[in-house]
């Protein structure tokens, strides 16, 4: 059974990949409107009479969706029976069915009823959420946290601060990257890194969707530099373990790719397999971010547990 929740966690979280690049792909293609305003039939067809390229794309989506949606929930349910024992597994469990349900409602309303931009654009935001649920789920049940001796880790407070820290933020530059595609901001600015290298500091001239883009490029700036101050953080207090020092060189690696696709996004004017990479590695970056706050996280109940016992013992030498 275990060797079959294996195979079940590797499926989910590929098709959970597919699923986010899936959506990147509708977005980028303008398909959303491919299957007109009708949710889950295309045109309210069950075989639609017109075939276009963006109906084609947008039913791909919908049904690579419904399939992994099964692959997700059967994980969720196989991991809480065998491996529930692990304090994060109902959790994780819980977040991955509970965000990829959200996700497709907010996509079918999107269809039928039509959303405003700012809130289309959280739409990838919770489908990362669900993947990164997943992601974390194929871990737990490879073991890679005994694999790599995690549970003999221990983070400095201030250091697990920073990861959630970290982590919020990089929430909130997914969002401003999601509103560049959904408001079409993608090549209002010709430069980079700034809108014109002519004129970096013309922002009277800026247009609303030229704020937008160079908004979400500060906030994916002061992203990079933060993680790279990070990592550097990590790698000399905590060089000895090899989960934080290859996670973390992973991390720097992910987000240096971040940058380079963010940028040649401008220089080869949208090119789909460009823009369809800063997806996906921006995917990969949040996922990886997130098992350090899982480490996090077990660091600190394990840091707990350390003083509520000195205690204790303090107060029984005290008596005596």
């Amino acid at each position: 059974m275990i060797k079959i929740l294996k195979w079940l966690s590797v499926i989910a979280t590929v098709g959970m990949m597919f699923v986010l690049l899936g959506g990147a792909l509708v977005t980028k293609t303008g398909s959303g409107d491919g299957c007109g305003d009708s949710w889950p039939l295309c045109e309210g067809e069950f075989v639609p009479s017109t075939i276009t390229p963006e109906l084609i794309i947008e039913l791909s989506h919908r049904m690579v969706t419904g399939i992994v949606g099964f692959a997700v929930v059967g994980l969720a349910i196989l991991a809480w029976k065998k491996i529930g024992y692990i304090r994060e597994v109902k959790f994780l469990s819980v977040l991955s069915v509970l965000f990829l349900v959200l996700q497709a409602l907010i996509g079918a309303a999107a269809v039928m009823w039509g959303q405003s931009d700012f809130i289309l654009a959280a739409h990838f935001g919770i489908s990362l959420i669900s993947f990164a649920s997943v992601f974390l789920l194929m871990l737990l049940v490879f073991e890679v946290d005994k694999k790599y001796d995690a549970k003999a880790l221990f983070i400095k407070k201030a250091h697990r601060f920073e990861i959630y820290a970290l982590t919020i933020y990089t929430m909130l530059v997914v969002y401003t990257g999601a509103l560049v595609r959904h408001t079409e901001s993608n090549l209002v600015c010709g430069g980079w890194p700034f809108c014109n290298n002519n004129e970096p500091f013309g922002f009277s001239a800026y247009t609303f969707p030229q704020w937008i883009q160079m908004g979400h490029r500060l906030a994916a700036g002061l992203l990079f530099i933060w993680t790279v101050t990070l990592v550097f953080k990590m790698l000399l207090h905590y060089r000895s373990n090899k989960v934080m020092y290859w996670g973390w060189i992973t991390v720097l690696l992910l987000i240096s790719l971040q940058v380079f696709f963010g940028a040649m996004i401008i220089f080869t004017r949208l090119h789909l397999g460009t823009a369809l990479m800063h997806a996906l590695v921006i995917s990969l970056y949040f996922a990886m971010i997130t098992y350090f706050v899982l480490l996090a996280n077990r660091s600190g109940r394990y840091a707990k547990q350390i003083h509520t016992t000195s205690q204790a013992t303090s107060v029984q030498h005290s008596s005596k």
